[in-house]
């Protein structure tokens, strides 16, 4: 991949806004579940939500398209426009570096805000830490970028192997007649967090986020005050790695859609013929193996992380080339404004989505199966394309957008047109 120029400051790529458009949407498919269900249903259909044919057809095509997709083009993007933002402050005449961490230090405590006050499931405070690694590299050639992105990617499936040899070892240690109790109950305590769960567990949950926010905000600050940290903690590597792939999609000009039709044709095509083939094996397998704790580490972790770069760059260039059969589409126009607003969208889309299903709000938490929640990400997606546009027609930026750049810059800047 060639090198381009630094864009002029008062570009503004359609190709970037739409990409997160979809990415900032699509990262709702997989999260509804676990604004709605408890915890383990994410990764596990079995452990609650419903086994019908449906509720699984569903998972499955998630799988498929989605889980590590959305969240790694989410990723992808920030890492673009983290390396975008430190090269227009250079070039106004600002030190690069220290506008770049004072916007990951402000996004570090809204992410906390929201981990916190809102949705254990933030995504926020992982992005400013490993942000503020990535700028490390943001002097590399785009083709270094992203051999060190994908080695990263690499290293991540790597690790999650290990831990499947680990989980392998602990069961057939567990299963042995001479096992001791200590072990015994590892792997039992194993079994119960990554499978259906306990009844009493499971009746716990549901009355936590059944009940007020005081009792849910005691039980974030209390027994599952690490779950976000631990959570992000298993995509620290993989998150960098997305991070410097984006970086060189935005130096060799991929993603600001400078290459030719041809190009993200062929791209499209080595994308999706690998990856998707190899989701839907993946995909098979795991239903078949019934979730036990190996396949998911190995299968839906491992393996699944080493072929979702495919179906990422699938996703990008299926994008692009929308962008560039289509210029004018409305609903293309739609889409970017969500993306110009992701920031606004996604933290507006957890209170949407906590208030509906938490029990301060309309208590659906636990109610509804797998399947009948994506009428409800369906309507969250039609006023994300509602709103948006709208606002950013009238206004600069979106609101938190404003208000992370305030900060971030420490003077108010001006958001009417």
């Amino acid at each position: 991949m060639a090198t381009t120029a630094p864009p002029p400051l008062d570009t503004r790529f359609v190709s970037l806004d739409l990409i997160r458009g979809i990415a900032v949407m699509g990262i709702l498919l997989m999260n509804i579940v676990a604004f709605a269900m408890p915890h383990g249903a994410y990764g596990n259909p079995y452990a609650f939500g419903g086994t019908g044919p449906a509720d699984l057809a569903v998972w499955a095509t998630n799988f498929v398209i989605a889980d590590g997709k959305m969240r790694g083009l989410f990723s992808v993007l920030f890492g673009a426009s983290m390396l975008l933002v430190m090269e227009r402050a250079q070039a106004k005449g600002d030190n690069p570096l220290l506008t770049h961490l004072s916007r990951m230090t402000w996004l570090l405590l809204f992410g906390a805000i929201h981990a916190y006050a809102i949705w254990f499931g933030d995504i926020l405070m992982l992005y400013a830490v490993v942000g503020m690694v990535a700028c490390i590299f943001r002097g590399m050639a785009a083709h270094r970028l992203l051999a060190l992105g994908l080695s990263l990617i690499f290293a991540q499936a790597m690790l999650f192997g290990l831990m499947m040899l680990g989980i392998m070892t602990l069961r057939s240690q567990a299963l042995a007649p001479d096992a001791s109790a200590d072990i015994v109950n590892a792997w039992a305590d194993l079994l119960a967090q990554m499978g259906p769960m306990p009844p009493d567990e499971a009746a716990r949950d549901l009355a936590t986020y059944r009940g007020g926010y005081a009792g849910i905000l005691g039980v974030r600050l209390g027994e599952e005050f690490w779950m976000p940290l631990k959570a992000n903690g298993f995509s620290i590597i993989e998150t960098l790695g997305l991070m410097l792939c984006g970086m060189a999609g935005l130096k060799s000009g991929f993603l600001t859609g400078e290459w030719e039709r041809a190009d993200y044709r062929r791209l499209l095509r080595i994308g999706y013929s690998i990856g998707l083939p190899a989701m839907v094996i993946l995909a098979g397998l795991l239903l078949a193996s019934g979730f036990g704790p190996v396949a998911q580490v190995g299968l839906g972790w491992a393996l699944k992380t080493l072929f979702n770069p495919f179906v990422i760059l699938g996703h990008a260039s299926l994008v692009i080339l929308w962008l560039k059969a289509s210029p004018e589409s409305r609903l293309g126009a739609r889409i970017a404004a969500a993306g110009r607003m992701a920031f606004s969208n996604y933290l507006g889309t957890s209170l949407v989505c906590t208030t509906l299903f938490y029990g301060y709000g309309f208590g659906l938490y636990g109610e509804m199966s797998r399947a009948p929640l994506y009428l409800v990400v369906l309507a969250v997606w039609i006023l994300m394309l509602l709103w948006s546009k709208p606002w950013l027609d009238r206004f600069r930026y979106g609101p938190l957008e404003w208000l992370w750049r305030s900060l971030a810059r420490r003077e108010l800047q001006k958001i009417r047109r």
